[in-house]
């Protein structure tokens, strides 16, 4: 009487069940479309009876195979198929473990909308993409919802690459349909972190003070003492005394430093004195003498 409808009709659930196929066996042109995303395509008559039930959209779908109790989610990209049948793509059917004319349940669902995901690789070859992020997101724009515990399928450069839901939130199960989702990724399958050798950690604890150059030009008391009547020094240590090395000073220029020059500093460290050989010790006149003279050979 008032023109409008003062009681709205409550949305009702879509529950039937059709025999299910890869989208291989659909007749007609091959739809590689469907095989990159996440929805499946359905007979005209689920079009209509979704139209009579006043259902939420967009239209998700919860399939289950009664079989195994394997349970995933989906959208819908067409309403082509033969009656009876429904057609999906083939790492959907992989996930539920089904066959070619197996019976697959189909119910309506409403799912939140996706904020988190984490996936991880099944093949180390996912490392090599430049920016899987912006291969994600764009292989991604064919699903329509993810569920945790699926392996997706993405196609990048003529290779396929499967993706397991590690999770998902705010639910197991989330609408990816306009949303604004962070995502993470979980080392492949078989990755292993690359051992570091010490030889690589001691070249990065390097002391800034071996890398400065000694101080050059006269430096007093540098060399060795001797006595002047030849006889050896009373002290014990016959080492000459190291030279004090400069303290490094971050921030400082070299102001010696000469135009045109390039100057390389390395960390020389001398052998280890474990594997060298004891050396004798010099000493004077012990060689064998020899005259100049020719000597007569005695008959």
């Amino acid at each position: 009487m008032f023109g409008f409808n003062m009681f709205p009709e409550i949305p009702r659930q879509f529950n039937t069940q059709f025999k299910c196929y890869s989208v291989s066996m659909l007749p007609g042109n091959e739809r590689h479309d469907v095989e990159r995303g996440g929805k499946i395509i359905m007979p005209p008559s689920a079009l209509d009876q979704l139209t009579r039930l006043n259902i939420v959209y967009p239209m998700l779908f919860k399939l289950t195979n009664k079989k195994t109790n394997r349970i995933t989610h989906c959208g819908v990209l067409e309403f082509v198929a033969d009656e009876g049948k429904v057609y999906l793509p083939y790492w959907m059917m992989h996930n539920l473990l089904l066959e070619e004319g197996d019976l697959l349940q189909i119910e309506s669902v409403s799912l939140p909308v996706a904020t988190f995901s984490r996936f991880q690789p099944q093949s180390e070859d996912f490392l090599d993409i430049t920016n899987p992020k912006a291969v994600l997101e764009n292989g991604l724009r064919s699903f329509a919802c993810l569920t945790t515990g699926d392996v997706i399928a993405i196609k990048y450069n003529a290779r396929i690459y499967e993706l397991c839901v590690l999770e998902t939130k705010p639910g197991s199960a989330v609408s990816i349909i306009e949303c604004d989702m962070n995502v993470e990724f979980a080392p492949p399958v078989g990755y292993k972190e690359p051992e570091r050798t010490p030889k690589a950690e001691e070249a990065m604890n390097v002391d800034p003070t071996d890398l400065i150059p000694e101080p050059q030009g006269f430096v007093a008391f540098k060399g060795e003492g001797n006595r002047l009547d030849g006889k050896k020094r009373k002290d014990t240590s016959t080492a000459p005394v190291p030279l004090q090395k400069m303290t490094y000073q971050r921030g400082i220029p070299d102001y010696n430093y000469k135009i045109g020059t390039l100057r390389f500093l390395r960390n020389s460290r001398p052998p280890s004195k474990e594997n060298k050989e004891p050396q004798e010790e010099f000493k004077a006149f012990t060689g064998e003498g020899h005259s100049l003279r020719k000597t007569k050979s005695k008959k």
